[in-house]
């Protein structure tokens, strides 16, 4: 019997839960559930509270572990639930020795609830094995963990700790064994993935890393980036998505707004005009790119006419797919103490803004018809682009297949092909 992992938030989530069900089942905890949280949102952490309660009433005799970052930076939210049997770290959820404690602690009739070590002090990011992602088309590949920079509105480094890199060794010979057990996509993935390296000796960067990646798995056929901080995106980056086909041209963006006072009250280093200029020249460099983007509707002090500059940004920066947050104060981060807004003008606002990322989806989508695109499939009946968007198929294809197709309409959310 696998072990069950509830998986919230981002694709380093997915990646660190393969190795969580590794661990947890070698360390005996088969009648388990791991809730893997995020705490991106305040909405992330209720999401999961109601997830731990409604896995306890449908398996009210399996015991339930929290981890993730909720679980690291509201450890006691969590244990506080009579239906959590214990929390554990976000260090302890990736080392065997945690789950052989989390084991010996759900024997014990009078146990600690929980697990949590100080993340700020961890230094280093090991390279965790994983030799297939069961169920996906595409693996995960971390290189990278932690964040160094303070957004205002962010918890996330409260949760991940500083930034810390895989060395380039570890992560090559990571893609090259995922490939060669079947997986043609692989997607690099981390907390600030262009902050690579900065840690490590000789300081590579993430083109140095992604260059090597293509040089010396030459049989890879599909290299994809997780979201990227674009004022961070270095020369090889660049010109690896410049020259060579296999870096998909697909981008997601952390732009978070674009407005220019708002991006210095959040703490952002690009400004309105620098994420302009950089998705007009990563255009030019690849002509068939899509960028997608997180934007955060409603910060603090934000008025209508700050609103309308993120708005005006989806054009602007021909930006396709949209992660629309509506702000939510996160109880330790400076934006919390900030002047709010409204919570029903912050709804409203962010309803507004996913309109007119759906609209900017159907006009890139009318673009595409008639097109021949490249898909892998990730069931019989679906897959994605190079540039990330979804396709229902017409005719059924294995998953982990890339097959060739030609655009035939769309339905407003996905393309649909002949």
């Amino acid at each position: 019997m696998s072990v069950e992992v509830v998986t919230f938030g981002c694709r380093l989530n997915a990646a660190e839960s393969e190795v969580i069900r590794r661990h947890a089942a070698s360390a005996g905890l088969d009648d388990a559930v791991v809730v893997n949280t995020c705490a991106v949102t305040a909405e992330a952490v209720r999401q999961a509270r109601q997830t731990i309660r409604a896995l306890h009433r449908a398996h009210p005799q399996r015991r339930i572990v929290v981890t993730g970052c909720g679980a690291q930076t509201e450890p006691q939210t969590f244990a506080a639930m009579a239906e959590a049997d214990l929390v554990l770290g976000n260090v302890e959820k990736l080392e065997p020795a945690g789950w052989t404690t989390a084991r010996a602690a759900l024997g014990q009739s009078h146990r600690p609830k929980t697990v949590v070590g100080d993340i700020t002090a961890v230094e280093q990011t090991a390279p965790h094995v994983i030799e297939v992602f069961a169920g996906r088309s595409r693996a995960f590949v971390q290189v990278q963990n932690g964040c160094n920079h303070r957004c205002t509105f962010c918890i996330i480094p409260f949760g991940r700790g500083n930034s810390r890199s895989v060395p380039i060794e570890a992560v090559v010979a990571d893609v090259r064994r995922l490939v060669a057990n079947g997986h043609c996509e692989i997607v690099l993935t981390g907390v600030d993935i262009t902050a690579y390296g900065a840690d490590l000796a000789d300081a590579p960067r993430l083109g140095t890393l992604v260059k090597r990646i293509l040089r010396e798995v030459p049989e890879l056929k599909r290299l994809r980036l997780s979201s990227i901080d674009s004022v961070e995106a270095d020369a090889d980056l660049l010109d690896a998505l410049a020259s060579d086909a296999r870096l998909m041209p697909h981008l997601h963006l952390s732009l978070q707004a674009g407005d220019d006072l708002i991006l210095k009250r959040m703490k952002r280093r690009h400004s309105r005009a620098d994420a302009i200029a950089f998705c007009a020249g990563v255009r030019r460099l690849r002509p068939d790119i899509a960028l997608g983007a997180d934007l955060i509707a409603g910060f603090p002090t934000e008025t209508e006419a700050m609103f309308q500059n993120s708005l005006a940004l989806v054009d602007a920066c021909g930006l396709t797919h949209l992660h629309v947050f509506p702000f939510s104060p996160r109880p330790g981060t400076p934006a919390a103490r900030m002047p709010q807004v409204p919570r029903d003008i912050v709804k409203d606002r962010a309803r507004r803004l996913r309109e007119r990322g759906a609209q900017a989806l159907a006009q890139y989508l009318d673009g595409e018809i008639g097109a021949r695109r490249r898909v892998l499939a990730e069931s019989r009946q679906a897959g994605r682009t190079e540039q990330f968007t979804k396709v229902q198929l017409a005719t059924p294809a294995e998953p982990g297949q890339i097959v060739d197709v030609t655009i035939a309409a769309h339905d407003g959310r996905q393309l649909l092909a002949a």
